[in-house]
C-alpha cells in the first residue's frame, strides 16, 4: 500500500500550496475527508468530482492515517460559544 499511497497522493509546492493532492488533481486529502466527515458517501464525492478514481477515497484515508502515526501533539481548540 505504501508504493501504490505514494503514487495517488502527491505534494508539490506549486499545487495547492503543498497540500497533499491526489495526483493528477488540484483535489486535496484535507476536501475528501471534510467531505467524508460531512456525511458524504464515497459515491457522492466521485460523482462530484469525476477525475477521482474509487482508490483516490481510501489512499487518501490512508494518507491522513499514517500523518496522525508521527509523534506530534495536535492540540484541540474550543470555540467560544
Amino acid at each position: 500500500m505504501q508504493k501504490q499511497l505514494k503514487q495517488i497522493i502527491v505534494s508539490d509546492p506549486k499545487v495547492m500550496m503543498g497540500k497533499p493532492v491526489i495526483a493528477g488533481t488540484r483535489i486535496t486529502v484535507e476536501l475528501i475527508l471534510e467531505k467524508l466527515a460531512a456525511g458524504e458517501t464515497s459515491e457522492q464525492i466521485l460523482e462530484s468530482h469525476p477525475r477521482l478514481t474509487p482508490e483516490a477515497i481510501p489512499a487518501a484515508l490512508a494518507f491522513a492515517a499514517e500523518a496522525l502515526r508521527y509523534d506530534v501533539i495536535y492540540p484541540i481548540v474550543e470555540k467560544a460559544s
